[in-house]
């Protein structure tokens, strides 16, 4: 590459799909220190994408998820021809993400065969989901040359954190106390199906909680009554934090957290890229696909016959995957973790 190589990416639309994304970022400035990398992305991510000191500058894609918005995606794609693109790496695989790097222009356009993007895209990519069978792979490719063997290294995201901005955080709520720090990390957005029940997570609440830790919920508004039914149902003491703190709140207060029970979600990624010990919880979804990328992970998962279905609702309605995912044997796994064993 030449010094100054500049690169759009179009972003997905997940947290943890976007979050994912940085190790793209950080291993295109491994083979590039002077790399320019603005990234298209919806509204929400801006305050994520501010975290990834890859990223040159945020761009942001005023559309609902699943909308065409055609003449807006032209408007965009023109006000950006300036920059003069030298390459558009396009990793969601639909038809109208490719849009906006052609209004740009940008000179090399590449992407995974999808739906009907030739002409597009001027640098379509077979996916071997045999080679590339994790997500973070599959988006760290499409910055490889066509030739480079795969699966690609793929660096872990890390995400910066505003010290100042956690020490208020932990201040407000009263969390910077000696009992070591919990967070329960109970939302999906994907749906029920990625969900451990929240019975199951009052009762690891309550076990912890009479081992001296303090325990905290954190999630979005949509996650409030989740957190508020854990509470309702263990007889600890839990902080629930959900709807109460934006995206960024969440990346600092996980980050100051001893450790973190969490569902396959966004949040759970987040854990992951700030070094946080997490135990992820797996039902409808698969470890093998998106798993925690970090050191400091141990899973939960049943491996049941029916899964992973990848559904947002249990198919056959029982959803065993997560129900029988006992508590005790979620304890057992935490503590493998931590590195110690209940007494």
């Amino acid at each position: 590459m030449n010094p100054g190589n500049s690169i759009l990416i179009v972003g997905p639309a997940w947290v943890g799909d976007m979050v994912m994304a940085q190790s793209l970022f950080i291993r295109l400035r491994q083979q590039d220190p002077n790399c320019r990398i603005d990234v298209l992305a919806p509204s929400w991510s801006l305050p994520l994408l501010a975290r990834m000191p890859e990223v040159h500058r945020a761009i942001e894609l005023s559309l609902t998820h699943g909308q065409l918005g055609l003449m807006s995606r032209r408007r965009l794609g023109h006000s950006l021809r300036k920059e003069a693109y030298d390459r558009a790496i396009v990793l969601p695989r639909s038809f109208k993400a490719a849009l906006i790097p052609w209004f740009a222009r940008a000179r090399q356009r590449s992407g995974f065969l999808g739906e009907m993007r030739f002409g597009l895209l001027n640098d379509i990519r077979p996916l071997d989901k045999s080679t590339l069978t994790q997500t973070v792979q599959r988006f760290v490719a499409l910055g490889e040359p066509t030739d480079a063997t795969q699966p690609p290294a793929t660096p872990a995201p890390q995400l910066q954190l505003d010290l100042q901005n956690q020490r208020r955080l932990l201040e407000h709520f009263s969390l910077a106390a000696e009992a070591p720090l919990l967070a329960l990390l109970p939302g999906a957005e994907y749906g029920p199906a990625k969900q451990w029940p929240a019975a199951h997570y009052a009762q690891l609440a309550e076990r912890l909680a009479n081992r001296g830790w303090r325990v905290v919920i954190i999630g979005s508004q949509k996650d409030r009554e989740t957190g508020e039914s854990i509470c309702r149902q263990s007889r600890a003491e839990i902080l629930n934090l959900c709807g109460q703190t934006e995206l960024v709140d969440a990346i600092d207060l996980i980050a100051a957290c001893d450790a973190v029970v969490t569902n396959d979600s966004g949040l759970m990624h987040i854990a992951a890229a700030v070094n946080t010990p997490l135990l992820a919880l797996y039902g409808s979804s698969s470890p093998a696909y998106t798993p925690p990328l970090s050191q400091q992970a141990a899973i939960g998962y049943l491996a049941l016959s029916c899964s992973p279905c990848f559904k947002r609702e249990c198919p056959l309605g029982h959803t065993r995957c997560l129900t029988e995912l006992k508590v005790s044997d979620v304890i057992e796994r935490f503590d493998e973790l931590l590195g110690k064993r209940e007494v």
